[in-house]
């Protein structure tokens, strides 16, 4: 029998990691006698448990498998959901907590005392007949690592690739036994469970958008820098997480939303970041038929520039995620360098109004043709997608040497030909300037603001807003 540990295997110069194979998993998980647990799967089959069907040994380990397909009896066992949907984290939620109390309700513990119980559960969409919408699913497991004590949860979100409905059947499978597997033996280091649920399945299959990890074995999980490494190690495009710290899901969050969206690094969050934020809102409401309660904005933080000196921070992205969070506001990373791909994938989640709200000097990298080497209709092609839904630019001015400020109507493109096509968004009315400013702040740039902070000069605090000022000498942030 192979090893049921991650072998280190020599493959030339490079050491790679041997993956157990999905059998080997589920045979190791059945002939653990203390863990035992529920299977409970919508939508797609029972993909995940028959993997523990057929490695053996099952009864050990199942002590009920479920697929409640009816709506009428699902609803029965787990009430109805407000907004009538079935594919939720709520539903999820509700699955999970309704097994594990019928679990410990109706077994007894004085006959198994090292029993360690979990709950496993998906409510899951495949992809459609048309293969409009190729599928998503919502995916967890709430369970102990001691007996009788308290319970932790996983849960993540997935968004199929595979255009057949067969195929993402089987990555589900595979999916639900590395989550198991990951969360009995892979627990203590959630990195290390999070880049093994894709064992034996490729990043072209599926990608995980959304994960939390709670309770008493999570307690020090800072979830927002899970959120980065799925970015990070290309298992998703895009993650967003709330002011609490939690992640949340993009579709949920961006339904049926207007959307203002700001771009930067925010290391610090300068009055500049503010004002820009502010007044190009209020522009944006003002310019349109819509509704403030139904405007989400967000302020967006690129791969690229949360990289430092080449390799990726931790603490000062979570120094930058500190200051935005408490500040009310909703983050999101991206794997996006180019604007169009970022308005492309908010795109995907509403139909409503999108605006973009950045620097003057920013405006300019998005008319420079060197950033679409890779599309075989160059600019044009990249510019026909940004601007494709009637996108609107707010552009917050910036200053010259000689104190000329620079705004839409005086910015030269780098290029005489691209010019006429600047000219012509900016007449189309898609290119906007942000009317309130002060001409003082335009010589605020957050990395000379860094730099006081870290050399301890006494002004920095003139240059953000009070709120983040008081945030970073109370944590004693980027120092």
């Amino acid at each position: 029998m192979k090893a049921f540990e991650n072998d280190l295997v020599l493959n030339g110069d490079r050491i790679i990691e041997h993956q157990p194979a999905i059998s080997d998993k589920t045979l190791r998980l059945n002939l653990n006698k203390n863990i035992y647990g529920t299977f409970s799967e919508i939508g797609a089959g029972q993909e995940t448990v028959r993997h523990f069907f057929r490695s053996g040994g099952s009864s050990r380990t199942i002590a009920k498998a479920m697929s409640a397909y009816d709506k009428q009896f699902s609803d029965a066992i787990y009430t109805t959901e407000t907004d009538g949907r079935y594919v939720t984290e709520s539903r999820l939620k509700k699955m999970i907590n309704h097994e594990t109390h019928l679990m410990e309700e109706r077994l007894n513990r004085e006959d198994n005392p090292d029993r360690i119980y979990f709950s496993y559960a998906n409510t899951v969409a495949t992809i459609d007949f048309a293969k409009k919408f190729k599928g998503h699913g919502w995916v967890g497991i709430r369970f102990q690592t001691k007996p009788t004590g308290e319970y932790n949860e996983i849960i993540l979100h997935i968004q199929f690739k595979e255009n057949d409905v067969r195929l993402q059947q089987q990555t589900l499978g595979i999916l639900g036994v590395n989550l198991i597997y990951g969360a009995f033996y892979q627990h203590n280091d959630p990195k290390k469970l999070i880049e093994h649920l894709y064992d034996h399945l490729d990043k072209d299959q599926l990608e995980i958008d959304t994960i939390n990890f709670s309770g008493p074995n999570f307690k020090d999980v800072d979830n927002r820098l899970m959120s980065l490494f799925l970015v990070k190690n290309k298992m998703a495009s895009a993650v967003m997480f709330a002011p609490n710290g939690q992640n949340i899901l993009p579709a949920n969050t961006l339904f049926r939303q207007n959307i203002l969206i700001l771009r930067g690094s925010f290391r610090p969050v300068t009055v500049v970041n503010m004002n820009m934020y502010e007044n190009s809102l209020k522009q944006f409401l003002e310019r349109n038929p819509v509704a403030k309660e139904n405007t989400k904005v967000i302020f967006e933080m690129t791969l690229n520039n949360l990289l430092k000196e080449g390799e990726l921070d931790e603490q000062d992205f979570i120094d930058r995620a500190e200051l935005l969070c408490s500040l009310g506001q909703t983050v999101m990373i991206s794997n996006f360098r180019e604007y169009y791909k970022v308005v492309d994938y908010l795109a995907q989640y509403s139909n409503e109004k999108i605006a973009l709200s950045i620097g003057a000097t920013n405006l300019l990298d998005i008319f420079d043709e060197s950033y679409y080497s890779n599309l075989s209709g160059g600019i044009f092609e990249a510019l026909g997608k940004l601007f494709n839904r009637n996108l609107e630019i707010y552009i917050y001015p910036t200053k010259k040497d000689d104190d000329t400020i620079v705004n839409s109507h005086n910015l030269e493109t780098r290029n005489t030909k691209i010019q006429v096509l600047y000219d012509y968004f900016k007449n189309e009315n898609q290119i906007i300037d942000i009317k309130e400013y002060e001409v003082k702040n335009l010589n605020i740039f957050s990395h000379e603001v860094l730099e006081k902070i870290k050399n301890n000069e006494k002004d920095w605090e003139l240059f953000l807003p009070e709120s983040v000022a008081n945030i970073i000498k109370e944590k004693q942030l980027f120092t």
